[in-house]
Formats: structure tokens, C-alpha cells, sequence
């Protein structure tokens, strides 16, 4: 690209752009696009468009677009901050009071709930853990 095109160009593309170009100058044919060059890529489609991007930086359009939808779908999971913890009273039960009793919940996100109960009725306990993991949902 020549002077006047590039001039039309935030500096941070020309930055990539010129980056991109070292390295397909100093590259052995076949070789893979560096994570790092695709990650710099990645950030400026989310900024100025996939398709303005592809084609200043010489990428494949669906290729990139392609990765960035997978960090935008990875960032969401990333900025998704668990429910504010709530407070859940179990009324004691009416049959015999047992002994004290720890009982903890940890799910695959490593979500953990902790709770000490003490006479409390099965189905409370039920119920208390059915929160718990619908809740996670």
C-alpha cells in the first residue's frame, strides 16, 4: 500500500499492518499466521470491523471473523459475574432434631456453597440444593 492509502488509517492499524508485513517478508512459505499477530488482528475487527480489517491486513474475512466471534463469545463467559449470594432460612422440622450437619455444593465453574444446618427436614435440604444449581443456570 502506498503512503496516501495508509494515511487514511488509524496509526494503531498502520501499526498491525506494518507488523503483519515484517512478518510475511521474513516467513517461510508454508508457515502459520503467529497467535499473536491473529490476536493484534482480532482486537482491531472488534474495533473497526471485520471486513475493513481482513482486507487492510491481508487475512482470509471468514477466518477472522471466525475468530472473533470465538473471543467475543469467550469474553462474554469471561465478564458474566455470578449471582449476588442470597440468603435462604430453613425452618427447622418437626420430627427429632438431629446432629449438626455441614453440607457444601461446588459445581464445574467452581461455584461453592457452603451451609452448617442443623434438624433440618430433607425436603428443605432438597430445596436448598435445588436453588443452588438451578440458580447456576
Amino acid at each position: 500500500m502506498d503512503a496516501k492509502q495508509t494515511a487514511d488509517f488509524p496509526a494503531e492499524i498502520e501499526t498491525v499492518r506494518r507488523r503483519f508485513e515484517q512478518w510475511r517478508k521474513g516467513r517461510q512459505i508454508p508457515s502459520p499466521i503467529p497467535e499473536s499477530l491473529w490476536a493484534e488482528a482480532v482486537a482491531l475487527a472488534g474495533r473497526y470491523g471485520t471486513a475493513r480489517i481482513a482486507k487492510v491486513l491481508r487475512l482470509g474475512y471468514y477466518s477472522l471473523k471466525k475468530r472473533l466471534e470465538r473471543e467475543t463469545t469467550a469474553s462474554a463467559c469471561r465478564s458474566e459475574r455470578p449471582p449476588a449470594a442470597t440468603f435462604l432460612e430453613l425452618a427447622a422440622g418437626s420430627g427429632p432434631a438431629g446432629g449438626p450437619c455441614l453440607v457444601e455444593w461446588e459445581d464445574a465453574s467452581g461455584a461453592k456453597m457452603r451451609v452448617q444446618i442443623q434438624g433440618v427436614a430433607a425436603a428443605d435440604l432438597v430445596a436448598l440444593s435445588r436453588s443452588f444449581w438451578e440458580g447456576r443456570r
